[in-house]
């Protein structure tokens, strides 16, 4: 849908937007970071056709916005960070405005209609701008850009000085338009960004420094992929269980958090997904799963590092990008640890331990049936087993 080669904008001396290069799809959802002064704006500029590029191409829908531009703008809506309001008109008065400067071809009626009502500027409708909040001047912002049903919406910090109520409707808006929409989103707000956007692009000094998804930023980032899970059972038994899922390297307790629950970091080989294998085996017990966290870095974390380096550490994160470590199978990664013949005996071992194991709690709980002593504690059970 949006394809952007190797673009520069250059004001004298100083390189703006520095051989910048990617591609959107249909339908994706893009956060477009960077710090104040990275590039960002110049860019959107670019795109919608604003700011006309040094070198480079960029290309709506097969459309270049060089060489065809009025062809490519018709595809595009675009709200910039100061909405665009002519704040003397009513609602209706802008909008039917924006609809005629457009040239739209749909019925006027319904489709301003269906705007207002997605946007929920309904019972502002008739109402000068001037005298609206912020919060329903960015919603009138986001209509105009709505208007003409564009195939691509940009959108430069959308929830800028609105509150936290406000925020959360506009992210949700936005998550709307994403199901029919091609959307680019810039923000400094990096928790709306990751609840939001399947994909970040992050620029600094006018080059990119990394582009993938907001989960695989942090993957790539960290060598800390482990976990911090609070389970409700009995802390031997439960590390036991943690330390016997395939693909994990280690599972230590952290100590009790909550009644009768304990906190545990287990840390799987390499970027083993153990979670569907650890909830599967919890359950298979009755043992609740309270809370399971990861302790890898947030977006807001990445953001920080990405932008904070300098020139040859921008290379190298750029070139680590474009050669990933490859991607192992679990049963892969789990074998490095252990060697096969090892590794069948160690699992016909522990199924012969676990029919053992509850063989005997079951013969131990009728004993107790009968003789009234149904009920020792965890760690009396634990000492037992140990001996």
């Amino acid at each position: 849908m949006i394809e952007v080669k190797n673009l520069y904008k250059r004001y004298g001396s100083h390189v703006a937007v520095n051989n910048l290069s990617f591609k959107i799809e249909d339908g994706e959802i893009l956060g477009f970071l960077g710090p104040n002064g990275a590039g960002k704006t110049t860019t959107m500029n670019m795109i919608t056709g604003y700011l006309s590029s040094t070198q480079g191409e960029i290309e709506i829908d097969g459309v270049s916005v060089l060489s065809d531009p009025m062809a490519a703008k018709t595809r595009i809506g675009y709200l910039p960070e100061q909405p665009p309001l002519y704040t003397d008109m009513t609602v209706k008065e802008y909008l039917n405005f924006v609809y005629d400067l457009k040239k739209v071809r749909m019925p006027r009626g319904p489709h301003l209609a269906e705007i207002c009502r997605l946007v929920r500027v309904e019972e502002v409708y008739n109402r000068l701008i001037k005298n609206l909040s912020k919060g329903y001047r960015q919603r009138v912002g986001i209509a105009q850009a709505l208007v003409g049903n564009p195939d691509v919406l940009i959108l430069d910090e959308p929830t800028v000085g609105l509150d936290p109520k406000q925020i959360i409707e506009i992210r949700n808006l936005i998550a709307h338009l994403g199901k029919t929409h091609t959307v680019i989103l810039s923000s400094h707000i990096l928790s709306e960004i990751q609840a939001v956007c399947e994909r970040v692009i992050i620029i600094n000094r006018g080059t990119m420094i990394a582009d993938d998804s907001p989960d695989n930023l942090a993957k790539h980032l960290t060598t800390d992929h482990s976990f911090v899970a609070r389970i409700l059972g009995p802390k031997a038994e439960v590390t036991r269980l943690l330390k016997g899922i395939k693909g994990v390297k280690t599972a230590v307790c952290l100590g009790p958090r909550e009644q009768g629950a304990f906190e545990y970091k287990i840390d799987p080989v390499d970027r083993t997904d153990i979670r569907k294998e650890l909830f599967k085996r919890l359950a298979d017990r009755s043992w609740p799963l309270i809370m399971l966290k990861s302790n890898e870095p947030s977006l807001e974390e990445i953001f920080i590092k990405l932008t904070d380096l300098d020139e040859d550490e921008m290379e190298q994160i750029r070139e680590s990008f474009k050669n990933p470590p490859p991607e192992q199978d679990i049963k892969d990664e789990f074998d490095m640890f252990v060697e096969p013949d090892e590794q069948k005996e160690n699992e016909e071992e522990s199924q012969e331990l676990l029919k053992a194991r509850e063989e005997r709690m079951r013969k131990t709980d009728a004993i107790k049936l009968v003789d009234g002593t149904l009920g020792f504690d965890d760690e009396d059970e634990d000492e037992e087993e140990d001996k």
